[in-house]
């Protein structure tokens, strides 16, 4: 097959990621791989399965017998896998004491206890029985959980509690993982068994963390090589991660997943053909599957491999695109000459796909969202690997008795196929299977190799997600559960479902069920999607941008032009603005007053009807603003992006707010004969003043929330930002709303003061610094006449606490998001990072080795990270802070700017540590972290010098000890708190934003209260009886 056709094939596959779910499940069924008279006699034979596994009490495993007892999804068996997540971790005894006491305390141990065979499982369960119940939980184990632990038992010490706790997570991690090292896998290992072996764990963060992996992946396949056992040698192969070998794994990394990973993933391979193993490429999230494809093909392509069948990948079932990625790797083998090993599962990160596609506003979702959908593609993905196998050698990873059941009636005598199982699980499943096909094909072990505190967290997580009590994996063995009820065919299931989604999975757009629809984004991880954006972000604007200001719908402005240059680029012009004077504002006052009354009078209905059209005309033209704001206001494509998603969703909120608060009056109860309603009405004219860190979103979310309530709006945008405000007020005026009744006016701080100092001015909405914020408020209490309302959002000196349960790799993303991301300039970045000592030089590691990997550069190239600061000013000022903090830090790390950075405003990304917050006196708005050291005993310390600073904007919280979190959230004078996440990118609706303290007045953007402040209070009430007796009591019936 040409590579044109190949070529083809990949965008076939590009165009199913989102495909219709039901158009799908028709394609699907319509090739069901067997017919009714089989499928009875498949659910037959998988009941007989079932039934032989729960009788065969020997052959069970422990994991398989504890997930059988715990679950996933009550309270005891999540915190065990919680504690088995990070317990091991967990350097200090004070910690681990109190995350102990935190996951045991909440579970019901007794009823467990007696109920399960296995050893293991009742020794456990006993063990954490007596824990979590000698000693009454009150409020002092969440004070002291070292003296609860001490009062266990006079016998037993707070050292033998938690080593046995720790020796417990020991075994489980033994049931998960065959070996700490390869060598001690292939110690374990069964000679007579296949396996297949995988260095599992984290996802690089760093160049140095990738290496590592390298190496590990080369160890195995050299210790494979001189395996005692020659025949486990040579049955067995390799695993590999491709996010584990690349520290930048991800779609918008292209061309140095090109220059970087492939020749790293090359090497790998022809040290395993050297050797004779197979070697698989693991399958990961959706959005890098496209790059997966990438490497494999490079690979198979390469003449140096022809003669090598022992290149294989992993397809998902779950995947919409499961089956074009079959049909493609079946062109390529064609084209290759080759026999493809694929290993065929059911998908390990549905949870997460499906949040990730809610969040990025996609069309729908890339993974079906009902289990007997998954089951179903996975039974057409096996017969496709089937018919074809001189492509294909299939390998069946499934520990489902009808899954079994089913490709054994599918396979021919003469098919060359296996299956497969993880370590620990299905052991008992496979043994029955054995008795019942004598013909049973092969069944490979999957193996991690890797430290338990490494390996844990990785996969109990993917245990986590992936273990409802729907699962097979937690009710074959249950014998309260009939087997028929297990091993229902899902054909017959798809069948009864009308084929439909599931209905409790919100699809992306509905998630805001009737209140609006969610904004929609761009699947950037498509290649043809990627290079549209970046082509009109990279265009130089002929002619260049122009803005002035709109008074009644007219440009006007002064005589000179002011020239906005690129902050990436300043040789660049991207356009020019008039200002306006302030002496010309009476007009602009004049026209909004005169119109008010009739814009409030029009009903909150009417006025949401054009808001919602100006938020559709937004995504209609995204691409244009998102051009803006890159040449503007320097922001990255996915930053930009995510700055027009918001601005529609302050559109849609605010409409569906301001119909259901302005437009009718709510009725209020009183006696009878007396009739009175509450109605919320316009306050006059709204002066918006508006930031250049999101001179889209929050200047538009200001403006929408003003109109929505009835109020004529005078906005002014941040001088450096005009041309973005220009077009968005040129849209409103086209969606229908009154140009007088909407205004922009243009100009420099003495604008905006004077707006301000205007009798006209009826209220104050304002985004910015904290100073320029008391000036205001200043300004507004020295004013003649009403007092008047001012909505301030401010900075802050926004923290993280990190205690040492957390995971490190989150934790660094978390950070890097959070402090760095649109280079610094959130009024939520993250500013003062606080680490607990114990894991503090770890953190700064792997924390300084992911800022080596950010590409600083231009915003219009998908591959940036992190653009430049604003302007000139704010560069130096960031500059001379980092200076003055170097010069007094315990250490300092910034990331290796290019060449090209030397013609825009870019400032590196700086992480100084420092002693105390108290160092600092404001806020530093760029993209500086600042570190500080704490010891476990003085958290609460921590905290409190939070407090000292003043702000009260975001702080994140990175824990596993729930009871530590929620204690912290409670007490942290901030506006919003976000635990175990990053810190930035609020959501309208969902995480209502604003803070506290110097941080701002409130209430939060985006949430509940907020429109009602840009209106007033008006009761009516009318005397129903005045005209001529009281007709509700007159007309009432006797009883």
């Amino acid at each position: 097959m040409s590579q044109r056709n190949l070529d083809a094939a990949r965008r076939s596959i590009r165009a199913q990621k989102f495909a219709d779910e039901t158009a799908a499940m028709e394609a699907i069924v319509g090739a069901a791989p067997y017919r009714a008279a089989v499928a009875s006699r498949i659910t037959a034979d998988a009941v007989k399965l079932v039934t032989a596994a729960r009788e065969s009490g020997g052959a069970r495993s422990m994991l398989d017998t504890f997930l059988t007892e715990y679950g996933l999804s009550n309270s005891e068996g999540v915190a065990l896998m919680c504690l088995a997540e990070s317990l091991l971790r967990v350097p200090d005894p004070i910690t681990a004491n109190r995350l102990i006491a935190d996951k045991i305390s909440v579970a019901d141990w007794a009823p467990h206890l007696g109920e399960a065979d296995s050893l293991l499982v009742n020794a456990s369960t006993w063990a954490l029985m007596l824990t979590g119940r000698l000693v009454t939980v009150d409020r002092e184990f969440t004070s002291n959980p070292s003296l609860w632990l001490r009062q266990l038992t006079n016998r037993l010490s707070e050292p033998v509690v938690q080593a046995a706790v720790r020796s417990a997570m020991q075994v489980l991690g033994r049931e998960f993982v065959l070996g700490q090292t390869i060598e001690k896998a292939l110690g374990r290992a069964r000679p007579d068994a296949r396996y297949s072996f995988d260095m599992l764990g984290e996802a690089a963060r760093t160049q140095t963390a990738a290496e590592r992996y390298f190496e590990a992946y080369a160890h195995a396949i050299a210790a494979l090589d001189k395996a005692t056992s020659p025949g486990a040698q040579a049955a067995s192969s390799i695993s590999i991660k491709l996010s584990a070998l690349h520290p930048r794994y991800e779609a918008g990394k292209v061309r140095r997943v090109a220059r970087e990973l492939i020749p790293t993933v090359k090497k790998l391979c022809l040290m395993a053909q050297r050797v004779g193993l197979d070697l698989t490429i693991d399958a990961e999230e959706a959005d890098r599957l496209d790059l997966s494809l990438d490497v494999f093909e490079a690979i198979a392509t390469d003449g140096q491999f022809r003669h090598w069948n022992g290149l294989g990948m992993v397809v998902q079932a779950y995947s919409r695109r499961a089956r074009p990625v079959i049909a493609w790797l079946g062109a390529l083998a064609a084209a290759t000459g080759r026999r493809i090993p694929v290993r065929l599962v059911k998908g390990a990160y549905w949870d997460a796909e499906i949040k990730h596609a809610q969040v990025m506003g996609h069309p729908s979702f890339p993974v079906y969202t009902r289990k007997s959908f998954t089951d179903c593609s996975y039974l057409c993905c096996a017969q496709d690997l089937m018919d074809q196998p001189a492509y294909f050698l299939p390998q069946f990873a499934t520990h489902n008795a009808q899954t079994v059941a089913a490709i054994m009636a599918m396979c021919k005598p003469d098919h060359d196929i296996e299956f497969q199982r993880l370590h620990g699980m299905g052991g008992a499943l496979y043994d029955a299977a054995r008795q019942h096909y004598p013909d049973l094909p092969p069944v490979r072990i999957y193996a991690p190799v890797g430290g338990y505190q490494d390996l844990l967290a990785y996969l109990v997580r993917r245990l986590l997600e992936n273990g409802a009590n729907s699962s097979f994996v937690n009710r074959f063995l249950d014998v309260r559960l009939p087997p028929e009820d297990i091993v229902r065919d899902p054909f017959y299931t798809v069948r009864a479902s009308n084929l439909a989604p599931h209905p409790n999975v919100l699809q992306p757009n509905k998630i805001f069920a009737e209140e609006r629809s969610n904004s929609e984004g761009l699947d950037l991880t498509d290649t043809s999607i990627a290079a549209s954006v970046e082509r009109a972000c990279s265009a130089v604007p002929v002619p260049h941008w122009r803005a002035a200001s709109l008074v009644g719908g007219q440009a006007v402005g002064g005589n000179h032009r002011s020239a906005i240059v690129n902050p990436a680029n300043i040789n660049q012009q991207v356009g020019d603005w008039l200002a306006f004077s302030p002496r010309a504002l009476g007009r602009a006052f004049s026209l909004a007053k005169r119109d008010q009354f009739s814009w409030s009078e029009a009903g909150g209905e009417a006025r949401a009807r054009l808001l919602n059209a100006a938020a559709d005309q937004l995504e209609k033209n995204r691409t244009t603003f998102i051009a803006l704001l890159c040449s503007e206001a320097g922001k990255t494509i996915p930053d930009a992006l995510a700055e027009v998603r918001e601005a529609v969703d302050f559109c849609r909120y605010y409409a569906k707010q301001g119909e259901r608060l302005f437009d009718t009056p709510s009725p209020l109860p009183g006696p009878t004969g007396e009739a009175n309603h509450l109605s919320l009405v316009g306050r006059g004219v709204f002066v918006c003043i508006s930031p250049w860190n999101f001179p889209l979103a929050i200047f538009l979310g200001q403006i929408a929330a003003a109109l929505a309530a009835g109020n004529a709006v005078i906005a002014k945008p941040a001088e450096e930002t005009p041309l973005v405000a220009y077009e968005v007020i040129r849209l409103l005026h086209r969606v229908g709303v009154p140009s007088t009744v909407c205004q922009l006016v243009t100009g420099d701080r003495t604008l905006g003061a004077a707006l301000v100092q205007n009798p006209g001015t009826d209220g104050v909405a304002f985004t910015g610094s904290t100073e320029a914020a008391r000036a205001i408020n200043l300004a507004l209490a020295s004013r003649p006449g009403p007092i008047l309302p001012l909505i301030a959002e401010t900075g802050g000196q926004n923290a993280m606490i990190v205690d040492s349960t957390a995971l490190l790799e989150q934790v660094v993303d978390d950070v890097i998001d959070s402090a760095f991301g649109g280079a610094g300039q959130r009024c939520s970045a993250l500013r003062v990072l606080f680490v607990q000592d114990d894991i503090a030089d770890a953190a700064i590691e792997m924390i300084g080795g992911a800022m080596d990997e950010l590409q600083v550069g231009s915003p219009a190239r998908m591959d940036t990270d992190i653009g430049p600061v604003i302007s000139r000013r704010a560069a130096d000022a960031l500059e001379s802070h980092i200076r003055e903090m170097s010069a007094r830090a315990k250490s300092v790390h910034r990331t290796r700017l290019s060449p090209e950075t030397q013609s825009g405003y870019f400032v590196a990304p700086t992480l100084l540590e420092i002693g105390d917050i108290g160092a600092l006196d404001r806020e530093i708005f760029g993209p500086v972290l600042h570190l500080v050291r704490f010891k476990q005993q003085d958290l609460g310390r921590v905290l409190q010098d939070i407090g000292a600073t003043g702000y009260g904007l975001t702080l994140g919280i990175h824990s596993r000890i729930e009871s530590r979190v929620h204690r912290l959230a409670a007490k942290a004078p901030v506006g919003n708190v976000y635990i175990n996440r990053n810190m930035i990118g609020a959501v309208v609706g969902s995480q209502p934003f604003g803070g506290q303290g110097l941080s701002g007045t409130g209430p939060k953007a985006g949430g509940p209260n907020y429109l009602p402040r840009f209106g007033v209070e008006k009761v009516v009430t009318i005397n129903t009886v005045a005209t001529g007796g009281n007709a509700e009591l007159l007309s009432l019936n006797e009883l």
